[in-house]
């Protein structure tokens, strides 16, 4: 919990501004986007953006609302009361007998009244109509914990801050992964659908060899086993590849029907291991880190404030107004005559002076507080190590294992060519083709999960370096 501010907390609302994310243009949806324009656009109408920057500035509004406690309370009212049956104070009559004549006579007391006791008289001290219209003002003018205060309001937007940019790294992960997707998936469907035209073509032509008496049937049923497997292929990427544009869509906060084309390719992803050399990393980078220093700070700031309660705490008040008091309802508005003013002014100081140990309980749970946010920090600074180690590993397996199904890849292609071209000759057989067929699918599959492997290895190290969005 913050500290009481005081009423010197209005400068800080003078020179503290919020700094909620900051806006980029506008990106045109409609034109071929970059990651870096699916980033922006991102960052502007993603709902998990949108819902921490509300988070961010509810913090900010949780500030306001601490920093005016120590501003000047002003207050109004205004009051009216009808006295239909006034109160009795019972006091002795100690100047004579007469007294209660007296009061009968001056309407203090009901017609026929009897006194309860001898010697006693009940007098009725009121009119019927009262009323009263003032102001009161109080000001603090000295609490301890002030200073620590101002501290805190300033650390807790920064924690805020903080947790603003760590939605906004989870969501360039999220955008970036998908973008990623659909360039794998794009590339894809273009060589699925080659191998389509590829064996269309081979089919047909085996059809007509097959009319013209030069090869078996056996030989026509086979590729079209195959043909029919690369159709169902193909329906199921054009399938895969519309759902991973869905999901780009979805991360950006973009709607799912309005269509979209992407300007990278795949040839343009630069996949170096080295990204960011180690002596170039601060663990500072990482919001959820940075989150970790800003708790340290409060617990401290906490445990200086609950220090400061043992002080004196020194409020100024006063108040000023007018009231009323008549009979005669009529009488009431009589504001030159009975209304009459009132006012003080008056200095209060409070002193704690024992309090069961409350506070000196709260002190040692703050000692305890702060160790356990130490042992936090010291946590995720291994943890965050490990990331690290695991990504660059990751990225440099990711990228020697790329490299490898690229030239299986290109030596399956070529096998294939050849075989299909022995085949035509009359020097292969059809079994040749199918099974240089089969394995250049399974080089083609090997190929795209080593290169769906390596971009997310790449993401996850930009992630784990904390430079996943650039400052």
């Amino acid at each position: 919990m913050l500290p009481k501010i005081s009423i010197l907390g209005v400068l800080l609302w003078l020179v503290t501004s919020y700094n909620g994310y900051s806006q980029t243009n506008e990106v045109d949806i409609t034109q071929s986007l970059t990651l870096d324009d699916c980033l922006s656009y991102a960052f502007q109408n993603s709902e998990t953006i949108k819902i921490a920057d509300l988070e961010n500035k509810i913090s900010q509004a949780d500030v306001g609302i601490t920093k005016a406690q120590g501003l000047p309370q002003l207050n109004g009212s205004i009051n009216y009361n009808n006295n239909f049956a006034i109160q009795r104070q019972f006091f002795p009559d100690f100047i004579s007998p007469t007294v209660y004549q007296v009061l009968l006579q001056e309407q203090l007391l009901p017609d026929g009244s009897q006194i309860p006791e001898p010697g006693i008289v009940p007098a009725a001290f009121g009119v019927e109509h009262s009323s009263t219209a003032g102001v009161t003002l109080s000001q603090m003018l000295f609490d301890g914990s002030y200073f620590v205060g101002l501290q805190a309001a300033r650390t807790y937007t920064e924690l805020a801050q903080k947790s603003f940019e760590e939605n906004k790294s989870q969501v360039a992960e999220q955008v970036t992964k998908a973008y990623y997707s659909v360039l794998v998936n794009r590339e894809r469907q273009e060589l699925i659908a080659s191998n389509y035209n590829r064996l269309d073509t081979l089919l047909r032509e085996t059809k007509l060899m097959f009319e013209n008496g030069f090869v078996e049937k056996i030989d026509v049923d086979r590729l079209s086993v195959q043909f029919n497997n690369a159709k169902t292929e193909r329906s199921n990427i054009d399938r895969l590849t519309e759902l991973s544009y869905y999901l780009l869509k979805f991360q950006m906060g973009v709607p799912v029907e309005q269509p979209i084309t992407l300007a990278d390719d795949i040839a343009d992803i630069d996949f170096d291991p080295e990204i960011a050399a180690e002596s170039e990393f601060k663990y500072e980078r990482r919001p959820e880190y940075a989150q970790v220093l800003i708790n340290q700070e409060l617990v401290q700031l906490d445990m200086k404030n609950n220090r400061f309660q043992y002080l004196p705490k020194l409020t100024a008040n006063a108040a000023f107004g007018y009231n009323t008091g008549v009979n005669d309802f009529s009488e009431i508005t009589n504001f030159e005559e009975l209304w009459f003013e009132y006012g003080f002014w008056g200095i209060t100081m409070d002193i704690p002076i024992f309090a069961g140990r409350r506070k000196h309980h709260t002190i040692q749970k703050n000692k305890v507080q702060a160790q356990q946010v130490e042992l936090r920090s010291r946590f995720l600074r291994n943890q965050i190590d490990l990331e690290i180690a695991q990504a660059r590993v990751a990225l440099q397996n990711g990228v020697e294992a790329l490299q490898v199904q690229q030239e299986n890849l290109a030596l399956a292609q070529e096998v294939f060519r050849i075989t299909n071209i022995k085949y035509q000759e009359g020097v292969g057989s059809n079994l040749e083709v199918i099974e240089a067929d089969n394995a250049l699918q399974a080089s083609e599959t090997n190929y795209f999960t080593a290169l769906y492997d390596a971009l997310i290895a790449k993401v996850d190290l930009q992630k784990a370096l904390g430079i996943l969005v650039q400052p």
